[in-house]
């Protein structure tokens, strides 16, 4: 595994310069900023996620005014209470994706950020509350808790809201290979390890959030 000074510099060659580089990157959201975030916008961008997952995403961007409106802003006690006439309700609206179970999903992960409000006093808090160093922890507990946020769904999720995250692109998982962190996407609980440990190395050597880590390991794999 090589040091992060000697990634950054492929990355920087990749992109033409330093300063270019720099440009390219997106920061975190502080602490005060996320938890300044209403509940009904982590229920959007959650939904939005989840509906992107294996579909068209263009499609869900257009579609995503009509997708505000049917579920009324995304209210999230209003869908506490999502009963199986919402559902059928909803599908037949011709405005939105008719998938059953990503519909559900909406109740089920409004009930879940319920939760985060009562357990943490926001939502913000409650995601910011795990530091860098505890990743893949966080990934751990979206997928057990919420509804269809495993895999890259949640980790774009968290990305969109300005939560420190590292998405496990194509790019990244072939950076991680390429620097003998894994042999493959990680999955198991052996290698989400051994990947939690090289960006704590990586991170306490540059001092970047894994925002910057995730994207600088993205870049450093070639042109994009």
């Amino acid at each position: 595994m090589r040091r992060f000074s000697e990634i950054h510099e492929l990355a920087s060659r990749h992109k033409g310069g330093e300063d270019a580089l720099e440009r390219l990157l997106q920061k975190p959201k502080s602490k005060a900023e996320l938890e300044k975030i209403a509940p009904d916008r982590w229920l959007s961008e959650m939904t939005r996620c989840v509906f992107q997952a294996g579909f068209n995403w263009a499609l869900i961007d257009r579609k995503w005014p009509d997708f505000e409106d049917v579920f009324e802003g995304f209210d999230v006690n209003r869908w506490t209470l999502m009963s199986d006439e919402d559902v059928e309700r909803l599908a037949g609206t011709g405005r939105i994706v008719a998938n059953i179970a990503k519909i559900r999903s909406v109740g089920a992960n409004a009930v879940f950020l319920n939760d985060l409000v009562r357990e943490h006093g926001s939502v913000g808090a409650a995601f910011s509350g795990y530091p860098p160093e505890r990743y893949i922890d966080l990934l751990g507990m979206l997928k057990k808790r919420a509804n269809r946020m495993g895999g890259n769904a949640g980790q774009i999720f968290l990305r969109r809201m300005g939560v420190d995250a590292l998405i496990f692109s194509g790019d990244v998982v072939a950076a991680l290979v390429r620097e003998g962190v894994v042999d493959k996407a990680p999955t198991s609980k052996r290698d989400l390890e051994a990947v939690q440990d090289a960006l704590n190395a990586w991170r306490a050597e540059s001092g970047r959030s894994l925002n910057e880590v995730s994207q600088i390991l993205a870049f450093s794999t070639g042109p994009h």
